[in-house]
């Protein structure tokens, strides 16, 4: 139980949470991806986390089959009343229901590849969250970096399809410069000059 709280404390955003519905349990979890979502995972590994829980469940595992829950673990709700083990749900709609049968050729297949690890949870979410804080505020940078480049393009744009460039009061002429004559030649010569 009291693992199952230090696990529930420091998950991952990335973490899978599985858990036997309605009876005690263990907790497993299964880390995903980075950007990967409960549909991206296999039907094989939903099956084995699924088996695994009902085996190492007390009740579950004496019963023929038990429905299995599992969501995502930032999804889980853990309030002060609760007590050790026990969760809630932030959004029960995200919630997935499983119905899983005994199975032991599974448990025993993971039985054999089985490692125990004692990680420190606390400094593995502190650097994924460390992680994710750098690539936020990366991406940032990029969106302002790109911003600043299209209103650069706008402006240079704007420039181009501009009149103020060559409408400038030292390329004018005023017509009170312009020699008047009798003919109109002085006006023909003016014209070609515009040409």
């Amino acid at each position: 139980k009291y693992e199952n709280e230090d696990l529930i404390k420091y998950g991952l955003p990335e973490d899978c949470w599985f858990h036997v519905d309605d009876l005690s349990s263990a907790h497993v979890y299964l880390r995903l991806k980075p950007g990967m979502i409960l549909d991206d995972i296999p039907e094989h590994i939903v099956k084995e986390c699924a088996t695994l829980v009902k085996a190492n469940s007390i009740q579950g595992c004496k019963l023929k089959a038990v429905y299995v829950v599992y969501t995502r673990w930032k999804n889980l709700k853990k309030t002060g009343d609760m007590v050790d083990g026990q969760v809630g749900f932030h959004r029960p709609k995200n919630v997935r229901r499983l119905l899983v049968e005994k199975d032991n050729s599974i448990v025993n297949a993971l039985n054999k590849t089985k490692k125990e690890l004692y990680p420190d949870l606390y400094q593995q979410q502190q650097e994924r969250l460390r992680e994710i804080q750098l690539e936020n505020k990366e991406k940032r940078r990029a969106e302002i970096k790109a911003k600043r480049l299209e209103e650069q393009e706008m402006r240079k744009r704007q420039e181009e399809l501009s009149y103020d460039r060559i409408m400038k009061t030292e390329n004018m002429t005023s017509s009170a410069e312009v020699k008047a004559s009798v003919d109109s030649s002085a006006a023909e010569e003016y014209e070609d000059d515009f040409f």
